[in-house]
């Protein structure tokens, strides 16, 4: 029960369940990501240099080679998707400076709580009663 209770307490941490919530957020922060790419910008992207699809493109190192009396694939074609690999690079750029701008916000956030300065604390009780008795001593002087 020992081991059972140890996890309980590590799994119930704040930073990990912040981690688990991160984690779920960004996974669906990257399905947008990439229908936005895939969808918005890369169409545009596409038209302008034109009409490529760039999921389309890609190098052909090997023809497939297909049976001649039935038409049928018998070994397939072997290539290099390089348009994908653009896709996901273009993907990958977009999170990357979403995720530097979030960075960037919560720092600036962070800072404004930290420049405001803290109250000095108020003094203890030996503090009071020690200036009084110097107070008092000065008096009599």
């Amino acid at each position: 029960m020992k081991i059972l209770d140890e996890f309980k307490t590590f799994a119930m941490r704040g930073n990990v369940v912040d981690m688990a919530v991160g984690v779920i957020i960004g996974g669906a922060f990257g399905k947008i990501v990439s229908s936005v790419v895939a969808d918005v910008i890369m169409p545009p992207i596409g038209l302008l240099v034109g009409g490529v699809n760039f999921t389309d493109l890609k190098i052909s190192l090997k023809d497939a080679v297909l049976d001649p009396a039935t038409k049928e694939v018998i070994s397939p074609d072997v290539t290099l998707n390089y348009g994908n690999f653009l896709q996901v690079t273009f993907d990958f750029l977009i999170v990357a400076v979403a995720v530097f701008l979030m960075v960037k916000l919560i720092n600036k956030l962070s800072k404004k709580k930290e420049e405001a300065p803290a109250a000095p604390p108020a003094p203890s009780k030996e503090e009071v009663l020690l200036t009084e008795i110097r107070d008092l001593l000065k008096e009599k002087k």
